[in-house]
């Protein structure tokens, strides 16, 4: 597989999470749109990682640190929110974290959250040009 190939690999598979996100918020479902909508901005980052360093993504789940191992300017609000989508991995899948997420994840949490999701995929989309 070609580089380019390796990216639209990428890009297309968080395209493809992108309308299960909006499905689920639409229909209550937050902490799970905000754990799809990590996947999301996941997928964006391994394209970038692609485009930039010419190798296969490593096999981690951190956004800021996928981010920094590209060529993305990355700002401190940046750094903040990808760590905070990091955690939604987290706080979304293991039992002792779930409860407490699911208290937080109410409509107006995840409209924010999901906003900011969506505005960083389409940043990062966006430098990939």
């Amino acid at each position: 597989m070609t580089i380019q190939e390796q990216v639209d690999y990428w890009i297309d598979l968080a395209e493809q999470d992108l309308p299960v996100a909006d499905s689920l918020f639409k229909n209550g479902h937050f902490m799970w749109c905000l754990y799809i909508g990590h996947l999301i901005l996941e997928k964006a980052l391994k394209a970038r990682y692609v485009k930039d360093n010419e190798l296969t993504p490593p096999k981690v789940h951190d956004r800021l640190k996928l981010a920094k191992s590209t060529k993305l300017k990355l700002t401190k609000e940046n750094e903040e929110f990808l760590n905070r989508v990091t955690d939604f991995n987290i706080e979304a899948r293991y039992t002792d974290y779930k409860s407490n997420f699911y208290k937080l994840c109410t409509k107006d949490f995840t409209e924010t959250n999901f906003a900011k999701i969506k505005e960083t995929y389409e940043w990062i989309k966006k430098e990939l040009i």
